[in-house]
C-alpha cells in the first residue's frame, strides 16, 4: 500500500475541503478507522458468546432497543442524521447477533442448538 493510502492524517474538515479528492481521502481516512472500531465491536461479541451459557439470550430484543435508543440519543447530541443511524445500526446489531450465533456454535458445539 502507498503511504497515501495507509496514512490516517486528517488533512481537510468538511468546510475546508475544495476537491472531491480531499472528500475521497477524508471518507477513506474515517472508513478505516471505523473498520478498526467495528472489528472492536466484533471481537466483544465474541467475548459475548464465551460469557454467555445459553444459547437462547444471543438475541436479546430488549438489549437491542436499549442500543438503538441510546445511539439515536447520541446522534441527536453530535448532529448525525436518525435516518443514517438508525438503520445503520440497527443492521450493524443483526449482523452482530449473526456473527455472536457463530461464535456461540463454534464455542459451544451442540449446546442449546434450536
Amino acid at each position: 500500500m502507498t503511504e497515501t493510502s495507509r496514512s490516517d492524517e486528517r488533512r481537510h474538515t468538511a468546510e475546508t475541503a475544495e476537491t472531491m479528492a480531499d472528500v475521497r481521502y477524508e471518507i477513506d481516512r474515517l472508513d478505516r478507522i471505523l473498520v478498526g472500531l467495528l472489528q472492536e465491536r466484533q471481537s466483544f461479541m465474541n467475548a459475548a458468546a464465551r460469557i454467555k451459557g445459553s444459547r437462547s439470550i444471543v438475541h436479546d430484543r430488549d438489549r437491542i432497543e436499549d442500543v438503538v435508543t441510546k445511539v439515536l440519543a447520541e446522534a441527536d447530541i453530535q448532529g448525525l442524521s436518525r435516518a443514517i443511524a438508525e438503520p445503520v445500526w440497527r443492521t450493524l446489531i443483526d449482523r452482530c447477533i449473526a456473527y455472536e450465533f457463530e461464535a456461540f456454535d463454534a464455542l459451544k458445539p451442540g449446546r442449546d442448538k434450536a
